[in-house]
């Protein structure tokens, strides 16, 4: 079930959400970032958060936010995150595509993903399947954990047809 994130609900994503920005492999997130920050930049800034739960069990969580302001603000902007337990069953894909429709419910006509690490190929294939396009290269752009400097890929899908 994917519904709107609550705060316990954060809490309970919160060990999911510290292994993803420790690993340094897919997101721009300081490693050392505490629950509250985390909570505030995952929950409180952006426009809204959902979370993927089954049972007491939370599977995935993603975030929806404008992904600039004025004449730019009919694209938004998501990150999700998928526990380890949970990947290859299809969390990432429907959690992708909820967000694609409340995304066209908030009035947004495309979404963007900014910083999509070259070496997260699972993602990357993901998001071409989904319909996202690469539209630009940031070359050397993401300091991996194992890997060092890898590029990172603009992503964008117009969502209206």
């Amino acid at each position: 079930m994917i519904r709107e994130m609550t705060k316990l609900d954060f809490e309970a994503f919160w060990p999911c959400f510290e292994s993803v920005i420790k690993a340094q492999e897919s997101y721009t997130f300081d490693p050392n970032m505490s629950l509250e920050m985390a909570y505030k930049l995952w929950c409180e800034m952006p426009l809204k958060a959902f979370v993927w739960v089954d049972g007491e069990q939370v599977l995935g969580s993603y975030y929806i936010k404008p992904n600039g302001m004025g004449p730019s603000d009919h694209i938004c902007n998501c990150g999700y995150m998928v526990d380890v337990d949970a990947r290859g069953k299809g969390v990432a894909r429907q959690l992708c595509e909820h967000s694609q429709q409340i995304a066209i419910e908030l009035g947004f006509q495309a979404m963007q993903f900014n910083a999509v690490v070259s070496s997260n190929e699972i993602a990357v294939k993901l998001w071409k399947k989904l319909g996202f396009k690469i539209v630009g290269t940031i070359p050397l752009a993401y300091r991996h954990g194992k890997l060092g400097y890898v590029d990172s890929y603009v992503m964008y899908k117009w969502l209206l047809t």
